[in-house]
């Protein structure tokens, strides 16, 4: 009998990967899981800022054609990947509950899905790739680049969704470090490819001597080229790590791949709102962009940059709202909703230390930041005055996105669903709407709008978080 359960012990520390540790501060256990998501998420937006600046340097023309289609690509990729939502919560509760091979079963149904979903979502945006630019209002100048652009991009659209999807479920087992490194690949792929591929050939001074630098010159469509390549790679690379990584985690190829509809159903009764949340987001974010796309180019320049330059900062609230994602899951699949609290409290007063200091820096260094994405004066002026207004609601922006990642994490989707809902459309698209359409107040209006929604939404995640009712809701 001693030695049966000698033998159960070790099986289960051999398979115990959840990060739930009573031993030690949930501030630092936080710390440890949040600080490779937050180098990532730096990374990840280099990618875009990269593109951005790169690009930038070739005018505001060149920069509204990347910006444009913006808004609808995250409405597509945002509705895909929200079922990762339902995915990452289920696998944390598994892994939290040492349920190893349910949450083995559980990714390989996220591969089913993913290319179940990617493959005609694929396909929908290659049809309207040219169409996307000019129902949001682009220029006529802006339609032939961001045409190429959508059609770059869309074209690698499974694979930059697998990536998204197997971070996902990387996270939610609490391995945060190899989308971290996978993701400094990724970004330097993408650097060299637009050098390359961005600019003509041209001679360059390095280190006293002159050199013929080859390039493509193919310009905003390098860009996306650049994107779209990397995007594949780094695709790749998390796929492998799956199938060949060592530890209880490892996913064999030999195993059943056929739809599991008992799980599915429990996923997508999560991942739903959280699409329509997706949807609601992504749909408000293209009637903001088409209005203020009706004041001319440099304010869609403006508006593309200061909203760049202001995501660096909110890297950190993404970090600690993964992390919570994570903990808070793991928690509840251990019965231990009193440590759910004791994570996400301290995630948001070490992220709120963060926020103030990020906040400061927008405020005082606005026109040297946007700097570093386009010469252009004009732009540059209009973009600083929206940054600075910014700058005031980095905390309850931050806060809010912790709750909110807390409450996904316990399978909560449907109040994150609402609230952000009711949010964004009764003050946000209202605001910019009325403030830019009606009053003609400029791109301003549409900053002080979203600054708005923004404080409600944390004023509204507070009291839902308090009410402990997110504790329940996949039993519900």
């Amino acid at each position: 009998m001693a030695d049966s359960t000698i033998e159960r012990k070790m099986i289960l520390k051999e398979k115990n990967v959840s990060l739930i540790r009573e031993d030690k501060h949930p501030g630092v256990m936080i710390l440890l899981l949040a600080w490779p998501v937050l180098v990532e998420n730096v990374l990840f937006s280099l990618v875009n800022y990269v593109d951005t600046a790169m690009v930038g340097s070739m005018g505001a023309v060149a920069t509204a054609a990347v910006s444009i289609s913006g808004a609808p690509n995250w409405l597509i990729n945002g509705t895909v990947m929200s079922v990762g939502v339902g995915f990452t919560a289920l696998i944390s509760r598994a892994v939290g509950a040492e349920e190893v091979q349910k949450a083995k079963d559980l990714i390989r149904q996220a591969l089913l899905v993913t290319v179940a979903l990617g493959i005609p979502v694929t396909g929908l945006l290659l049809a309207l790739a040219g169409l996307i630019p000019a129902w949001m209002g682009a220029e006529p100048q802006v339609l032939p680049d961001a045409t190429v652009y959508n059609q770059i991009l869309g074209s690698v659209l499974v694979f930059r969704i697998l990536s998204m999807m197997l971070g996902a479920i990387m996270r939610g087992c609490g391995d945060t470090k190899t989308p971290m490194i996978t993701n400094v690949c990724v970004n330097f792929l993408n650097v060299i490819g637009n050098f390359l591929l961005i600019y003509p050939t041209r001679e360059m001074h390095l280190f006293g001597r002159t050199v013929q630098m080859p390039g493509a010159g193919w310009g905003v469509a390098g860009a996306a080229a650049a994107t779209a390549g990397s995007a594949v790679v780094g695709s790749l690379v998390l796929l492998a790590v799956i199938f060949l990584q060592k530890g209880p985690m490892r996913l064999e190829v030999r195993g059943s791949y056929l739809p599991d509809w008992q799980l599915l159903k429990t996923v997508f009764r999560i991942s739903v709102p959280a699409a329509l949340e997706r949807i609601a987001q992504s749909t408000a974010s293209i009637i903001t962009v088409s209005t203020i796309a009706t004041l001319g180019t440099v304010a869609v320049a403006a508006d593309t940059l200061y909203i760049t330059a202001e995501d660096l900062c909110l890297m950190p609230g993404f970090a600690f709202a993964t992390a919570a994602t994570t903990f808070v899951g793991q928690a509840l699949g251990a019965n231990r909703s009193d440590l759910a609290e004791k994570y996400t409290k301290s995630a948001c007063q070490i992220a709120s230390v963060l926020m103030v200091a990020m906040g400061a820096g927008l405020f005082f260094f606005a026109e040297p930041i946007l700097g570093v994405f386009t010469p252009d004066r004009e732009v540059i002026e209009l973009g600083a005055r929206c940054l600075k207004i910014d700058a005031f609601i980095q905390v309850p922006q931050m806060l809010a996105m912790i709750w909110g990642g807390a409450m996904r994490g316990a399978g909560d989707t449907k109040a994150p669903f609402a609230i952000i809902t009711a949010s964004m459309w009764g003050v946000r698209i209202l605001g910019t709407v009325i403030g830019v359409r009606v009053l003609g107040f400029g791109l301003e209006a549409a900053c002080i709008a979203m600054c708005a929604d923004q404080c409600l939404r944390g004023v509204l995640f507070f009291f839902r978080w308090k009410s402990g009712k997110w504790k329940n809701a996949i039993q519900e």
